[in-house]
This record gives C-alpha cells, structure tokens and sequence, in this order.
C-alpha cells in the first residue's frame, strides 16, 4: 500500500495564494465603500450650494438699478428681484422649511401656497449692504454678490 505523502510546498502555495485573494477582496471592498462616501459628500456638499447659486443666477440675471430689493414678511426676509419692463417681480422667502420662489405683480401679497420649492433650507437671510452688496445665508453658508444697480446709482 502506499501512503499519501502531503506536499508542504504545495500547501504553503496555496494559502499564500489565498492570503493574496482575501487581501485583494477587501482592498477593493474597503476603497468602493469609501468612494462611495466620497460621492455622496460631493453631491450632498453640491446640493446644498445649488440654493445659494440659483438665487445668484436669479439675481445677477435681473441687476438694474432699482430691480433688487429686501423686505421682511411674516415668513421672514424676501428677496425681489423686479422685472422692470413688465411689472412682475420675483419673490424668493423660506416657506415650511423650504426656499420657495413666486411671480407676481410688483407689491402683490405673498401666496406661498402657489409658489415653487426650490429646495429645502432651515436658514435664509438676506441683507443689503449699501447700494451695491447683497449678502444670501442659507444652509449652505453665505454668498456675497456686488450688484451693478449699485454702480449704476453711484455713476
């Protein structure tokens, strides 16, 4: 009869084999699970500034002199931002935890119930600073934008 003879070799190839898989599994388990960290922080980080960007747009797209404007409500600040060819203004204020947007008239009442989200914010705070700097809180932190209106009234 003959015996079984075990190999050492071929046992210690094996598992340094194995060693090396089980390595390379949990490499790549380990760097999927922090990519993945990585994108949702980006994409959290970019949903949250898309608020203050958006006003931004808004504002930037309708700077005459006379056009940006902020008032209190009882919802809080409102930014308006008028459209002086047409006598429309639009309204942007937090509504229900949201910044919500509205068209109407110049002067016309809030109607929060008819107006867009835009996104959700548990802070909005708008401030002019002299004639030409507005500054926007929102979640996302705070943007500072010089206005032309403001350059138009100094010249």
């Amino acid at each position: 009869m003959k015996q079984k003879r075990s190999n050492p070799v071929l046992a210690l190839s094996i598992g340094v084999v194995a060693l090396f898989l089980t390595g390379f599994l949990l490499l790549v388990v380990f760097g999927a699970n922090t990519y993945r960290s990585a994108v949702e922080s980006q994409y959290a980080n970019m949903d949250a500034r898309d608020l203050t960007a958006y006003l931004a747009s808004a504002v930037k797209a309708n700077d005459s002199r006379g056009a940006v404007s902020v008032r209190e409500s009882d919802y809080g600040p409102v930014l308006a931002v008028a459209d002086t060819e047409s006598g429309y203004e639009l309204r942007y204020y937090r509504y229900e935890g949201s910044l919500v947007e509205d068209l109407a008239p110049a002067g016309a009442a809030l109607a929060p119930d008819a107006a867009q989200p835009i996104g959700p914010t548990e802070v909005f705070a708008v401030e002019r600073r002299g004639e030409s700097l507005l500054t926007i809180t929102t979640d996302a932190g705070r943007t500072v934008l010089t206005l032309r209106c403001g350059e138009e009234a100094r010249g």
